[in-house]
């Protein structure tokens, strides 16, 4: 019984089912299945799966975008019991595209990707600032600060956050993901950041398995 609901609740994620959601999980709470086995082998199993397919290119930005829809209404359902199970995010990311730079489709699907591997985003937006990145990561104790950038122009200010979190004293703290059009492997080496992926769902796997 329990793996039939779990099972529909993935595929009804996948598929983007919204109000069909809304009414599975509190089934899945009623039949005493556990917040925590809901959240995952229901709902992130069906994103997971849907980042599995978004990067073989078996489904696109909008099927990932109502998935994510689909995702938040079940965990907005599952938040009062994930809190009294005492069941915390796997980790923390602080996430934004870099200062200069307006661009932010890739980086919420990031933010999208992350949070279907359970992982709490901590997102600042775009035009970030160096020292906002670094700020947050002190505020919320994150452990990851992911940047990204579509401009060459912009690049540049990748090297800016590693270097601050250098003279903040918290390099050794916090990994550095980046990413984004323009970047590559090289840059990553060039300016000292700790992970580069080329697209969203990498970028999540990634993320998750410094947390792993």
């Amino acid at each position: 019984m329990a793996n039939e609901i779990l099972t529909e609740i993935s595929e009804k994620i996948q598929k983007g089912k919204t109000k069909d959601i809304k009414a599975l999980v509190p089934k899945a709470l009623e039949a005493g299945i556990p917040a925590a086995e809901i959240l995952n082998e229901g709902l992130l199993d069906g994103m997971n799966i849907i980042g599995i397919k978004f990067k073989n290119n078996e489904v696109f930005v909008p099927e990932v975008l109502i998935a994510a829809r689909a995702m938040k209404a079940g965990t907005d359902i599952l938040k009062p019991y994930l809190v009294s199970d005492q069941v915390s995010a796997k980790g923390k990311v602080v996430l934004g595209t870099v200062r200069g730079d307006f661009h932010d489709i890739g980086k919420n699907l990031v933010k999208m990707m992350m949070e279907g591997h359970g992982l709490e985003v901590i997102d600042l937006g775009v035009d970030v600032e160096p020292a906002a990145f670094v700020k947050a990561a002190k505020e919320n104790g994150a452990d990851v600060i992911a940047c990204s950038a579509l401009l060459t122009t912009t690049m540049a200010e990748m090297k800016n956050v590693v270097d601050l979190c250098k003279e903040e004293g918290i390099r050794d703290q916090v990994k550095i993901m980046i990413g984004g059009a323009p970047i590559t492997e090289a840059y990553k080496l060039e300016v000292g950041a700790d992970v580069y992926t080329s697209d969203a769902a990498s970028a999540a796997e990634a993320a998750a398995a410094l947390f792993a």
